[in-house]
């Protein structure tokens, strides 16, 4: 089988590809690139696992539920956004595999069985995949947001690419929801808050040097403009874990957008 490779990509604000917004072009760039994702890969996915910087739990978790609903947790959107539907089947026998390389590596692995999907899943899937055909499982992250940790749980997943699985991280390079939203509400201006972090985090993820970029990825709270781009990283932890799941595969950066003042990118490794 095709080796899949590990993706990184941005999931928006919120419901933002399935409402209006003004201007109306605002999300067309990450909506564009999301619906190309099937036309950049080697082989259609047999599965989907997804890391979603929308879970979090005290010990990596893994979803195991064959029919999993939608967790619509966004607040203040149109009505029509809480029924958007999203049917991908789970797999629980992925499941299992998942939380058998997961303790393998060392780390404890819970399953949640009653789980569905977060936002973080099935707003850029429905996206990119909207058939919802593939199953679909997702990892939480662990709630140390530990980066070194969640490095090592994606390379622990690494062999789930020559099993037909795309694994998929679901975040933002750029979470700092207090200036998007006064952007947001004042209105675009010029100015592209993280652009010193996203030429940090881009020149880190594409090194050459798997040793050297993941060496840099765990210390990327160092990097200038860090903690102004991610006041709290969960959402750019995902990166971390395909990053890891790559192991020797060079990263490449494939979007770049500017979106209500700030910079957003997607990488793909393998």
């Amino acid at each position: 089988m095709t080796r899949m490779p590990t993706m990184f990509i941005p999931h928006g604000g919120g419901p933002c590809f399935f409402m209006d917004w003004d201007p109306p072009e605002t999300w067309n760039r990450q909506r564009e690139f999301l619906a190309d994702v099937p036309a950049t890969l080697p082989d259609a996915p047999k599965a989907l696992l997804v890391i979603s910087g929308h879970w979090e739990e005290q010990q990596f978790t893994v979803q195991k539920n064959p029919a999993p609903s939608l967790l619509f947790d966004y607040n203040g959107f149109p009505p029509h956004t809480y029924e958007l539907t999203w049917p991908a089947p789970g797999d629980p026998a992925l499941s299992d595999r998942v939380q058998t390389l997961v303790e393998a590596a060392g780390f404890p692995c819970p399953v949640d069985e009653a789980r569905g999907y977060d936002h973080g899943v099935f707003i850029p899937l429905k996206v990119a995949f909207p058939q919802a055909d593939i199953p679909c499982v997702q990892l939480s992250l662990r709630s140390d947001l530990d980066p070194t940790a969640h490095i090592a749980v994606g390379r622990a997943l690494a062999p789930l690419r020559d099993e037909g699985v795309l694994i998929i991280g679901s975040g933002n390079t750029y979470h700092n929801m207090q200036k998007m939203m006064r952007a947001m509400r004042g209105g675009v201006t010029d100015a592209v808050n993280g652009q010193e972090f996203d030429r940090w985090l881009s020149d880190a993820a594409t090194r050459t040097d798997p040793a050297e970029r993941d060496q840099m990825l765990a210390q990327w709270d160092a990097a200038p403009g860090a903690r102004d781009a991610n006041p709290r990283e969960e959402h750019l932890i995902p990166l971390h874990v395909v990053a890891g799941a790559a192991l020797a595969d060079k990263g490449v950066k494939t979007l770049e957008d500017h979106v209500l003042g700030a910079v957003e990118s997607a990488f793909t490794f393998g």
